[in-house]
């Protein structure tokens, strides 16, 4: 060979290996941000394309993702890296039984999963490589509100026929918890409210703020004005400035509690009259929560006969309160509670005919009616925020 046809192969074979090498970097160059956000944009775009099929869902009772994909054709290792890539969008681990989930497939190969987290919120996992997620949230609007309700029935059915969510409901019942017995309302009571609630696919998801409220009962007014001090401290106040939390609950009951799902009914309503056995009777599922209505020390907590599994507090040197019948008993003699602590829950034990309450009160060692306790109120409004919380109450105030 001669030397001159050497030193051109040569040549020819380092140009050949230059073009690979270029031709290599290319190809794993590391994209631009623009590329990326276009890839994520296309599989948005992808995601609602017509070509997809569905299956609707919940998460069951110890399912985990990892179940839930694999369930619907990824396998094991696919599961893992799609957990690993998509975990600062969310973590799977936070999934919650009942919650929908909707899984899309073309021709038979999950493509996308779409989780409910919420009324709002939503996250889709992309379920092939390469694998993301990206969190979808419907639009919410806030509308101000204005309800008036004479209850006739009830306050639920009387709020609904009135045009106005149950929700709010809940909302009043947790302000007025000190000063309105919500199980003992009475025909011709009447609250009127304004407020603002979060609304979203033309169903109201959620009570934003309750501002101002008056409930008036055989005649008499009780306002409730939300004006905040900043120190994380009470927010509702009569027309005088003195706070509505009160050193005794008014029910140790949370009527949220009972009510949720809006589909309970009480079968007696609460009179208002001393019961013989100089207690009161609140009607309600077996397992409700039932609260202390003031700090205080258990004086004991057992089985009493004829009223069945029962809690004692002495809650200072006049105050003395029973929860009776009791089903279980989350406390134990001598031991220290706040007011609103789970002390126990609603059962049938003892001498009863069915699951309820029996709620006493003691002064001074004698029975009173507790539907008309008086309880004193905590720290008023300071004294600086006065003149603020005044102008703020007559421009709330109705006509």
């Amino acid at each position: 060979m001669k030397t001159t046809e050497f030193f051109t192969i040569i040549l020819a074979a380092v140009m050949l290996m230059t073009a690979c090498k270029n031709n290599v970097d290319e190809s794993i160059a590391e994209p631009e941000p623009e590329e990326v956000l276009d890839s994520l944009s296309a599989r948005k775009l992808a995601f609602v394309s017509d070509s997809l099929w569905v299956v609707e869902a919940k998460v069951k009772n110890g399912q985990f993702f990892s179940n839930i994909v694999m369930k619907h054709g990824l396998s094991a290792g696919q599961s893992y890296d799609l957990t690993q890539a998509c975990s600062d969008v969310f973590d799977v681990r936070n999934l919650r039984v009942g919650n929908k989930y909707e899984a899309y497939f073309r021709a038979d190969t999950l493509h996308y999963l779409r989780y409910e987290v919420d009324r709002i919120k939503s996250v889709v996992f992309a379920c092939q490589p390469p694998y993301m997620a990206w969190v979808e949230e419907k639009p919410v609007t806030v509308e101000k509100k204005y309800t008036d309700v004479t209850i006739n029935s009830s306050l639920w059915n009387d709020m609904i026929e009135a045009g106005a969510s149950p929700l709010l409901v809940l909302d009043l019942a947790d302000i007025y918890a000190w000063t309105v017995d919500f199980f003992g309302l009475q025909k011709g009571d009447r609250f009127r409210v304004n407020y603002t609630q979060k609304v979203c696919e033309d169903a109201v998801i959620a009570i934003d703020t309750i501002r101002y409220a008056v409930f008036t009962h055989a005649g008499v007014d009780y306002p409730a004005v939300m004006f905040d001090q900043g120190d994380g401290g009470n927010i509702y106040w009569n027309e005088k400035g003195e706070s509505l939390r009160k050193a005794f609950l008014k029910a140790p009951l949370r009527y949220s509690r009972i009510s949720s799902g809006f589909s309970y009914k009480r079968k007696h309503p609460v009179t208002r009259q001393v019961r013989p056995h100089t207690g009161v009777d609140y009607a309600a599922p077996t397992g409700t929560p039932v609260m202390t209505i003031g700090d205080g020390v258990v004086l004991s907590a057992k089985h009493e006969g004829a009223g069945g599994n029962t809690v004692r507090i002495r809650h200072n040197s006049v105050y003395t309160t029973a929860y009776l019948h009791l089903s279980k008993m989350n406390v134990k003699a001598g031991q220290r509670v706040k007011q609103g602590d789970v002390i126990g829950k609603v059962g049938a034990t003892g001498r009863c005919t069915g699951p309820h309450l029996d709620f006493r009160v003691w002064k001074n060692g004698s029975a009173i009616n507790p539907l008309t306790m008086e309880s004193p109120s905590c720290e008023p409004l300071k004294a600086e925020n006065l003149p603020a919380f005044q102008t703020l109450l007559d421009s709330l105030k109705f006509n």
